[in-house]
């Protein structure tokens, strides 16, 4: 390669490199924008912040994932709110590389480090754009005591191969009081489970009224 070559090559790098360095700085201030909107005191500032923070993207989603623990119950809302937003901007038709990027950031959020809380809605938000990479973490949680039933629908309603199997594995683990419902899920994906009464057909209080012979 001639040195002409060789400089112009270098020279696209370097610019490549700096309109990247911008573009990240760019939406690191716009997330910065919506998390000061949001934990603003002005209602129509909020509103109006909301409005386009779909657009925001993954940058967004660990301060928001923040912002949804704050005291003020009105800020918790509005991240909330905001957060989903961003995630049915990605599962938009077309948009598979956003899609991923935000469902990447979303399973960060399902360790043991975040709030119940806010784990609890992040699985709600993985069963709309969560794809089967986040069948394994989503399944760690059927374990957990607070978030497993949580985790039992989203597993349930993501479908596949790998979250039946994940309901599978998790009902062979289950403590007997969990296992009639993952028994549940499984019947709603097709699987003929025996051994286990259906949980709708669990009298929920006592009754003298006899089975028709």
């Amino acid at each position: 390669m001639s040195n002409n070559k060789l400089k112009k090559v270098s020279l696209t790098a370097a610019a490549t490199g700096v309109m990247a360095g911008v573009a990240s700085a760019a939406s690191n201030e716009a997330v910065d924008e919506l998390i000061a909107k949001i934990r603003g005191k002005s209602d129509k500032v909020r509103g109006d912040a909301l409005l386009r923070a779909g657009e925001a993207g993954a940058p967004a989603v660990k301060p928001l994932a923040k912002a949804m623990d704050d005291e003020d119950v009105e800020v918790t809302r509005a991240a909330k709110r905001a957060l989903w937003k961003i995630v049915r901007h990605a599962g938009r038709p077309r948009a598979r590389d956003e899609k991923r990027v935000v469902a990447a950031e979303l399973i960060g959020l399902l360790g043991d480090g975040q709030p119940t809380s806010v784990r609890r809605e992040v699985l709600w938000m993985l069963s709309e754009i969560g794809p089967r990479r986040s069948v394994k973490a989503i399944a760690a949680l059927l374990s957990n005591k607070e978030l497993r039933e949580d985790a039992r629908m989203v597993l349930q309603r993501i479908g596949g191969r790998q979250s039946l199997a994940a309901l599978k594995a998790g009902l062979k683990a289950a403590p007997k009081d969990f296992k009639l419902n993952i028994a549940q899920s499984l019947r709603q994906r097709g699987v003929n489970v025996r051994g286990l009464a259906c949980v709708k057909l669990v009298p929920t209080k006592k009754t003298n009224v006899k089975p028709v012979k």
